[in-house]
């Protein structure tokens, strides 16, 4: 049919409008949502517990605003900024060594754009905070599909903050020109830091507004700022004094940044990390602090290195906190062919049984003062690095002093088989007996001994009767044989101390009528006072005597509470029995009371020179004569 003028025009604008929604469709194409999917979009700013202001996420996302500065980890900084020439950038977690002459100043540089971007939880990955429908927050994890979980919302990522840990160790320093002239230690490096644009290159002399300065302290210094722009720091070397240093000789020093700690630490904490057991004239035995909190722990491989260092010796002063330092200029270190004069290694001890690091310090000298300093790679232990997060560092503790006997007749012994917690000079002789484990042997055949001959005795005791018919409710056999173990170990080794050594409460002068080893005799005044008295002129074990044959000691008395235990644990029928404490004769000369004021006030099993933990038993007193007499007649 044919249609009118009018039909005409409104089919043709049909058509065209047709064709116009098609053209649009076409070309832009729009998303459509379904409101099954729009009902599980959450409506993040109704909720009371959200992760930003609504103020603060509208500027987040203000990018025209006249002061946005874009930071893009994908572009180099040569894009948006330059450092300053003769600047150094530095890496996270990638310590680097340089020389520095003294007057110079060096510059570093560590660019906020390196890690721009990056998840604090996982440097190399990059996580979207998601939130549950419960309110709890955590990072989103991919399923087995590559897709996260459903049950997450989708929450935008705040940047975290971030912290720049700053150290640096100095490894070498200018010499001195004579040892003898002057005990002035080198002057020490300083680091300077900036986060001014208009100071790049922080240093002496510029505007101290702009930047921070701190002195190494024992050739270490650490700093940390928040990383929210570039941080600009200097290390610079001091002039140098050419009347008592060679200030031709450069320093050395170890520089490192990272986000997760400082590289190089120290420790300065009250409780050292490292203590005095006890030494003869040429050796030392230190130990470490419990590594383990349980006796199921195991620990494979040794953690700490010692540093020794006679004090007369100036090579370590102002370089005390710097690990590369002490391992460059300490006397007794790790060599790099692996020879050390320390021989370390790991032992189980103590009431708990827990593990512990050893170091056998030998070629000492005799009456002479030295520092033992203990230290930590965790770069070198796949443990410690695991437990930090990071790439490890240093650690360099606070020292603990100790001394040398002189040329006497105390000699060093450990590794004992029945004793196994004596691990401390005793009376000894080098013409009898030239090294300590010949020595050990000899203690060691005696103790073994004494202990089978206690042993068949404690046989003869129902130890395995029911309770209601044994010889104690609260103690049993075993009781017994730890108490006389440790009562055992204590008074049949005596612990030796110089003749020398300063009078004190828990120190008994033994053998005095005896001759010293360079054939000299105690003084005629104490002979006449005490010559005449046993407890004066005898060792306390009459074989020491007669077999040793040991000069002039002080020997450090057994605790009291050693005694107790025994007669407490043991069954009334063996005779063990104690001394009173204000007995004219035997109490004094036997035992000492523990002092908690005191570092070492008398001997009990793994005694070293740090307060003692053990606890005093009191019990009635009672004679002492079967104390001393009943392990001599177990020998026949």
């Amino acid at each position: 049919m044919q249609l009118s003028p009018l039909q005409s025009r409104l089919v043709a604008s049909m058509i065209a409008s047709c064709l116009v929604i098609v053209l649009y469709l076409f070309l832009f194409a729009p998303q459509f949502a379904f409101a099954a999917d729009l009902a599980q979009i959450p409506n993040i700013l109704d909720q009371d517990d959200t992760f930003y202001d609504i103020d603060d996420a509208t500027e987040s996302f203000d990018v025209r605003g006249s002061s946005y500065e874009p930071d893009f980890s994908l572009f180099d900084r040569s894009i948006i900024g330059r450092v300053s020439d003769g600047t150094t950038p530095l890496d996270a977690d990638n310590p680097i060594k340089n020389n520095i002459d003294p007057g110079i100043t060096i510059a570093y540089v560590f660019e906020k754009a390196s890690v721009a971007g990056r998840s604090v939880r996982e440097p190399d990955t990059l996580h979207e905070l998601r939130r549950r429908s419960n309110g709890t927050q955590e990072f989103a994890e991919d399923d087995e599909d590559g897709e996260s979980s459903s049950d997450l919302d989708l929450v935008q990522r705040q940047t975290p903050s971030k912290t720049l840990y700053i150290s640096v160790n100095t490894c070498n320093q200018p010499s001195r020109i004579s040892p003898d002239q002057t005990t002035m230690d080198p002057p020490q490096l300083t680091l300077f830091v900036s986060t001014s644009s208009e100071n790049t290159s922080p240093g002496p002399g510029n505007n101290r507004d702009t930047q921070k300065t701190i002195v190494f302290d024992e050739g270490a210094v650490i700093y940390n700022i928040s990383l929210d722009r570039d941080v600009y720091f200097s290390i610079s070397a001091p002039q140098v004094s050419e009347k008592y240093f060679a200030n031709t000789s450069p320093y050395n020093y170890e520089v490192a940044v990272s986000l997760d700690g400082y590289y190089h630490s120290y420790d300065s904490e009250a409780q050292p990390n490292l203590y005095w057991v006890d030494s003869d004239a040429s050796s030392s035995l230190l130990t470490t602090r419990n590594l383990t909190s349980h006796s199921e722990e195991v620990i494979s491989t040794p953690p700490y290195t010692v540093f020794v260092q006679n004090t007369a010796n100036l090579d370590i002063n102002g370089i005390r906190k710097s690990y590369c330092g002490l391992s460059s200029w300490a006397q007794i270190r790790p060599l790099q062919n692996g020879d050390s004069q320390a021989t370390m290694g790991l032992r189980q001890g103590g009431a708990a049984n827990l593990t512990m690091q050893e170091f056998y310090i030998t070629g000492l000298n005799s009456s002479a003062n030295y520092t033992g300093i203990v230290a930590l790679n965790t770069s070198l232990s796949l443990q410690k690095r695991q437990e930090s997060g990071s790439g490890g560092g240093v650690v360099v503790y606070s020292g603990v002093d100790f001394s040398t006997k002189p040329n006497g007749a105390c000699t060093f012994i450990f590794n004992l088989t029945v004793c196994t917690e004596t691990r401390y000079a005793v009376p000894g002789n080098s013409e009898k007996f030239p090294n300590g484990t010949a020595l050990a042997a000899f203690y060691d055949n005696y103790t073994q001994t004494m202990w089978d001959n206690f042993d068949k005795v404690l046989q003869q005791t129902p130890c395995e009767a029911p309770p209601t018919q044994r010889y104690s409710l609260v103690r049993d056999c075993e009781d017994c044989k730890q108490a006389y173990k440790n009562w055992l170990c204590s008074v049949a080794i005596p612990r030796c101390e110089d003749f020398s050594s300063p009078d004190q409460d828990y120190l008994q002068m033994r053998n005095i009528n005896a001759k010293f080893p360079n054939g000299s005799l105690v003084d005629q005044s104490i002979r006449d006072n005490f010559g005449e008295m046993k407890a004066y002129s005898a060792s306390r074990n009459v074989e020491i005597d007669k077999e040793i044959q040991p000069g002039p000691y002080k020997e450090v008395l057994p605790c009291d509470y050693l005694c107790y235990e025994l007669v407490k644990s043991c069954p009334a029928s063996i005779g063990f029995s104690c001394p009173m404490p204000k007995s004219k004769f035997g109490f004094n000369t036997s035992y000492a009371v523990p002092d908690k004021n005191k570092e070492l006030s008398c001997n009990y099993p793994g005694s070293a020179y740090y307060p003692s933990a053990a606890t005093v038993v009191a019990i009635p007193w009672v004679g002492m004569a079967a104390l001393i007499i009943v392990p001599l007649l177990l020998v026949s």
